[in-house]
């Protein structure tokens, strides 16, 4: 069974040979170039480190690398196909704190003050709101809840793609489906309701950065809200359907949001109201997906949302990921048992909090095992570790995971 044929099947909710694997599907879902590096060495792997996006340092994965963790999942994100594009010569080297060295993407810009921190800059030189600390491994947004009151009007959600980046899509897309056999999924042009993540543009998300007002907002200025998330939703199905005409059912599922409502502790925004102002225009834009596409619609959303389920299930969600479990209320059995026929859950796989950075390569393959046991039953189910695997995993234990995600996911 090829990568495609078994990503379809799961995603369908039937068991397929194995249970599919991903690395790197989207950028919630990869590594940190450190760790990719130093797994790179133990492999024999001598090509240089590439940063797909400097934000999050995360790495650009190889297929040797995809290859042999037995993954079965590749993006198509204009955000990455726009660097891979350009020519080698083109990215820039720098060394890591840690001295690692790697290669960011063409045009990628960092300073540096007085302290030793790094500040990510625009064209012109000018700071951004992103800085990386002396000694650090990412690079933090520092604007939120910085700034003036939130201005309706100010709200301008992207709600066209240029015609080059759509050609870009539509080749990248079209040279993966025929020469590759991975499943693709595609991401970008969606929403972000809640505002605390940065994998969606910022231009497109509601909160201006000002997540605690908008919060307020959403009890207090309930017709403004509703006002501005309709304008994001239509934004959004206006680039869906362009980028729907160039790159076409390539890609076996869409990425509509990367929109975190939990804590560690629960969901930090009452289900009751999420139904009553958010679901409204999820609603509206899984329907159109449904109705205009055969891509299956993915949610990111982090933390304990076990309560909010139900909701994203009513509005169309069909993949959820990163299935936090280590999070309260998010118990592996519990969320097969009782949403597994009607929603994919994508992640869960090993928990990166306490485990895969901690525990020996004996005791992840063990916890691995038992997670393929709750979670593969009758299909519906992807592998990946909880979230990005960070700079500070040893490659012994990266190599234990996969490995044992491939031999205990035989569904025979």
């Amino acid at each position: 069974m090829t990568s495609r044929e078994r990503v379809l099947k799961a995603v369908n909710h039937q068991a397929p040979d194995r249970v599919p694997v991903d690395l790197g599907g989207l950028k919630a879902s990869t590594i940190a170039a450190v760790a990719y590096d130093k797994l790179k060495c133990k492999l024999g792997i001598t090509t240089p480190t590439r940063v797909i996006d400097a934000r999050f340092m995360i790495a650009a994965l190889e297929d040797e690398v995809l290859r042999r963790l037995h993954v079965d999942v590749v993006p198509l994100d204009l955000s990455c196909v726009l660097p891979m594009s350009r020519p080698a010569k083109e990215w820039i080297p720098r060394q890591l704190f840690d001295g690692t060295n790697v290669l960011f993407p063409p045009d990628t810009r960092i300073g540096e003050d007085a302290a030793g921190n790094w500040l990510l800059l625009n064209a012109d030189g000018s700071p951004t709101s992103f800085q990386m600390p002396k000694g650090g491994h990412y690079f933090d947004d520092v604007s939120f809840n910085q700034g003036d009151r939130i201005d309706p009007k100010k709200f301008r959600p992207i709600s066209d793609v240029k015609d080059e980046h759509l050609e870009l899509m539509r080749d990248y897309g079209r040279s993966l489906y025929r020469n590759t056999d991975y499943a693709i999924l595609g991401w970008g042009f969606g929403v972000c309701f809640l505002g605390l993540s940065l994998i969606t543009d910022r231009s497109s998300n509601v909160t201006q950065a000002l997540t605690d007002e908008w919060m307020m907002m959403l009890m207090t200025e309930k017709d403004t809200c509703h006002e501005m998330m309709d304008r994001s939703v239509e934004a959004s199905i206006k680039c869906l359907k362009l980028v729907h005409e160039a790159v076409g059912d390539c890609c076996f599922g869409w990425g509509v949001a990367a929109d975190d409502s939990g804590t560690q502790r629960g969901e930090f925004i009452r289900p009751d109201l999420w139904a009553e102002m958010l679901k409204p225009h999820y609603k509206r834009l899984c329907d159109w997906i449904h109705t205009n596409t055969r891509w299956k619609v993915f949610l990111h959303s982090c933390g304990s949302i076990y309560n909010l389920i139900p909701h994203f299930i009513d509005a169309g969600i069909d993949i959820l990921n990163p299935v936090q479990t280590s999070a309260a209320n998010m118990d592996p059995a519990r969320l097969k048992r009782e949403f597994g026929e009607r929603l994919v859950f994508w992640g869960g796989g090993c928990d990166t909090q306490s485990v895969l950075g901690k525990a020996t390569p004996e005791e992840i393959r063990q916890h691995v095992k038992e997670r393929l046991q709750v979670f593969s039953p009758g299909g519906g189910y992807v592998f990946n570790q909880i979230h990005n695997i960070q700079a500070n995993v040893p490659p012994e234990n990266i190599l234990a995971m996969f490995d044992a995600a491939h031999e205990f996911g035989a569904y025979s």
